[in-house]
C-alpha cells in the first residue's frame, strides 16, 4: 500500500490546472483515435505516456524524464512503421538516453528537498556548444536518412536539430527546453499531416503532437514560474 501510495503521490501534487491539461490531453487523445477508426494500440499508448510526461516535465519532477524514455521507445516503433526513420532513430537513440541521463541530473539538483528540480541558467557558452553540437548531428543524421530513404527528408532532419536541442536544454535544466520542444511539435505535425496523406490512421498523430504543443506552452511558462519562486528564495 505505501509503495503504491507513494507511485500515485506525484499525481496528488497537481494544481486543477494540470489536472485539466491531463486528463483533457488524454480525452482529446483517446477521442482522436476512436474517431479515425484508425491507429494502433502502440500509437495510443505512445501518446498517452507522452502527453503524462510532458505533464510531470513541466512541473520539474523526475518522472517526467522517466516517462520521456519510454515515450521515445513506444514513438520510435511508431515511427518505424511509417519509414520515418529520422523520428525512429532520433528518439530511441538520442532522445531515450539524453532524458535517462536527465534523470540522473534531475536527482542530484532537487530544489531544498522537494520533488522538483533546481531551475539553472544556462551560459551563452553553453548555448553555442549545444547549437554547434546539434547543428553537426543534424548533418550526420542528413546523409544517413537519405541513404535509408527516409520519408520526408526535409522536415524529418529538421525535427533532428530541434529535439537535439530541446533534449540538450531539459539536460540543462533550462526553461527554454520547453520553446525547443514546442518548435519539434510543429515540425512534427507537419510530418504526420504529410503522412496521413497516404494513410488516414495517422491522423491521429497530429492530434498527438497538437496536445503536444499546448502541454510544452504551458511547460515553458511555469518553468519560468519556478525559476522567480527559487531565485527569490
Amino acid at each position: 500500500m505505501k509503495y503504491l501510495q507513494k507511485i500515485a503521490s506525484p499525481f496528488k501534487d497537481l494544481t486543477a490546472g494540470e489536472r485539466f491539461l491531463l486528463t483533457g490531453s488524454a480525452a482529446a487523445i483517446i477521442l482522436s483515435f476512436l474517431l479515425s477508426g484508425g491507429g494502433s494500440f502502440l500509437e495510443t499508448a505512445a501518446a498517452l505516456i507522452g502527453s503524462t510526461a510532458l505533464v510531470f516535465v513541466s512541473k520539474g519532477y523526475v518522472l517526467g524524464q522517466a516517462l520521456t524514455v519510454v515515450f521515445a521507445l513506444f514513438y520510435g516503433a511508431v515511427s518505424y512503421g511509417f519509414h520515418y526513420y529520422g523520428e525512429m532513430l532520433t528518439y530511441m537513440c538520442m532522445t531515450a538516453p539524453i532524458a535517462a541521463a536527465a534523470v540522473v541530473s534531475w536527482l542530484r539538483n532537487p530544489y531544498e528537498g522537494t520533488r522538483t528540480v533546481r531551475v539553472a541558467r544556462v551560459t551563452k557558452n553553453a548555448v553555442c556548444l549545444l547549437t554547434a553540437l546539434s547543428a553537426a548531428v543534424t548533418a550526420a543524421f542528413c546523409f544517413i536518412l537519405k541513404a535509408l530513404g527516409n520519408a520526408n527528408l526535409f522536415f524529418s532532419t529538421l525535427s533532428v536539430f530541434t529535439s537535439f536541442m530541446a533534449s540538450g536544454l531539459t539536460f540543462l535544466r533550462s526553461p527554454y527546453y520547453a520553446l525547443g520542444y514546442s518548435a519539434n511539435d510543429i515540425i512534427l505535425i507537419v510530418l504526420w499531416v504529410m503522412a496521413s496523406r497516404s494513410d488516414s490512421s495517422y491522423l491521429p498523430m497530429v492530434c498527438c503532437f497538437a496536445v503536444f504543443l499546448v502541454n510544452d506552452l504551458y511547460g515553458f511558462f511555469n518553468w519560468r514560474r519556478l525559476r522567480d519562486i527559487q531565485q527569490k528564495d
